[in-house]
Order: C-alpha cells, then structure tokens, then sequence
C-alpha cells in the first residue's frame, strides 16, 4: 500500500474538518484525531461535527476516529497537523510513538510559541525530521467556503516535489484546485504573516476607516511581507502568488476571517480577553503578533504594520493613536 493512502489529519477544529471532508472526496479510509470524545462519537451518529463547520457533511465510515494521537499516529504514515499553534506543543507532548518515517504536513498558521518556530522548523529542529519529509499546505482556502463546496484554491509545498504533487491528488475534487510549490518556509511564513495583517484590516474596519485606507493598508502589507520573508528565507519567490497575496487578501477582507473579526473588536474597544471569549474561536494572529515581533527583532525588517499591531496587542497601546500614526508611515 502507498503511504499516501494512509493519511491522518491531527486536530478537531473547523480546518481540520475542511481538510477532512476533501480527502474525503478521494480516500476510502482516513485517520483522524481529535481530542474530544463528544465530538467522535456525534460524527459517528450524526455525519457532522457539533462544535466545528458543522455544515460540512461528513462519512463516518470513511474516518478512522480516534481521541487517542498515539493510536493514528502508529498507523498512518502521512500526518497532516491541523492543530491551532498555540497548543501544538501540548499535543506532541502526548506521543510516545516516533514520527521517524512519517511525513508530516502543517495546515497550521502560526508559530509554536515554545520553540519560537514556523511548524516546519519546529519539526526538524525538536524531532529531527528531514526537510523533505515535511510540507505545508497553504491557502487562499477559507474552511466555511470548503463546507459549501465554493471554489477553493490550496498550495501544496515541499521541498520533495513528488510529495507534495502526491498528496495535491488527494484534496484536489470539483470545488478545489492545487499546485504545488517548493517554499515550504516562505509559505509557512506567509500564512502566518497574513493573520497579523487581517488583525490591522479589522482594526481599521472597528476604528471606522474606509475601503480607501483599507486598500492602502492591504497593499503596504504584501510588501511588509515580501521584506519579512526575505529576511528569514531568501529564495526566488513571487510574492504576488495566491498562496501569499491571495491569502493575504482573503483573510484581510472576508467575513469568514476570525483574524480580521477579532481585530475589528479590538478597534471598536473590546479588550483582547473579552474579544476571544465573545469569538469562541482562535485567532492566531493574536499569538503570531508576539512570535514575528520577537523574530524581526533579530533580522530587522522594515515592518511598521507588526509593530503597530504588537503595540495595540500586547504594549496596550490605544488602537486610535496607533493607527494615527500609522497613516503617516504607509504610502
């Protein structure tokens, strides 16, 4: 049996659910871990997950449910993480089975806040797992889009082509289309970056800017990105690709972007706190903002939309006065 019909997704929210139902669309039997008991067993009855996308129709005799990680773990040799950063490293911390030989793709849009690390690194840095047995899989795909069976589009990255094109075979279905890239850190880089910019977007959106700042802003951050990558990966990329600007531009302006939600709290007065409980949702920007603050701290990138978000964030700063002066700063 090819590996790349034993295939796992790790995680129980509403992208590991999109992730499931696409492979869904190409696989007889697929593994999947989620840490909720409740959640399983409702699957198995009622063919949708109660607390995530539960729109999105699923096939309970197509998923190898468990809520132990170890137990899929063992068994599938593709794992595809699909775990909010934040708690990531909680999740590992569970396994007592080795990763060795298995290739691990991260559908997660963060850094792990532990190791200070975009998924992959963290993965060949903590586990010493060969770069080409890790990928990404990357955006523009928004999970609500997925559950409707809207036109998705998702980029498959890996330094070992081959892997990446084999596993584009099983998303791929009538509603989503992929290619494949070999970036793996600049697209993980890149779909981390984008949930800070979405938290700017709704920022502005809650202190009462219009689509003309709005669009200056969007066209200030693509380039903030294309600085910031650089400085952490350099290779030839074109950062005008969905998987960067695309991604960015959905999840900067669409009313399914949690990222782009949260910030529009923020600027109307809500504190973060009162933000996140009001969501019920991650917003993993609001993690990524301390991680990619903290790294061009060290690589120097002219980033003046992360800094004004980190200070909002996390220097409790007043998002009026901060995004006055951030005005003056774009062009």
């Amino acid at each position: 049996m090819s590996k790349f019909e034993k295939i796992a997704v790790i995680g129980g929210g509403s992208w590991a659910t999109a992730i499931v139902k696409m492979l869904c669309e190409n696989c007889d039997k697929i593994g999947w871990y989620m840490r909720s008991v409740y959640a399983t067993e409702h699957i198995k009855r009622n063919k949708h997950n109660p607390n995530y996308l539960s729109s999105a129709e699923l096939h309970p005799e197509q998923l190898d449910l468990s809520n132990d990680i170890n137990e899929i773990v063992k068994e599938y040799d593709v794992l595809i993480f699909a775990i909010p950063s934040a708690f990531l490293n909680t999740e590992l911390e569970k396994l007592t089975e080795s990763l060795d030989n298995k290739i691990l793709f991260s559908a997660i849009k963060g850094i792990v806040p532990e190791s200070g690390l975009i998924v992959g690194e963290h993965f060949h840095q903590k586990y010493d797992i060969s770069y080409e047995n890790i990928g990404v899989i990357a955006g523009p795909c928004h999970a609500e889009e997925v559950a409707m069976e809207r036109l998705s589009y998702l980029t498959i990255a890996c330094q070992d082509q081959k892997k990446a094109k084999e596993l584009s075979k099983y998303v791929k279905s009538r509603y989503i289309k992929t290619k494949v890239s070999d970036d793996i850190f600049g697209t993980e880089y890149a779909a981390m970056l984008k949930n800070i910019y979405a938290i700017a977007a709704g920022i502005a959106h809650g202190l009462g800017y219009g689509d003309n700042f709005q669009s200056v802003l969007m066209s200030n951050a693509i380039r903030e990105m294309k600085r910031y990558i650089k400085k952490v990966h350099r290779m030839k990329r074109n950062i005008n690709n969905s998987v960067y600007l695309g991604d960015l531009l959905v999840t900067g302006y669409s009313v399914f972007s949690r990222n782009r939600m949260f910030g529009n709290m923020i600027g109307k007065g809500y504190t973060v706190k009162s933000a996140m409980l009001e969501m019920n949702m991650v917003a993993e920007g609001y993690y990524a903002t301390k991680s990619a603050y903290k790294i061009n701290k060290e690589n120097g990138a002219k980033t003046p939309i992360i800094d004004a978000v980190y200070a909002i964030l996390y220097g409790k700063k007043e998002a009026k006065d901060v995004f006055e002066k951030l005005t003056n700063l774009l062009d």
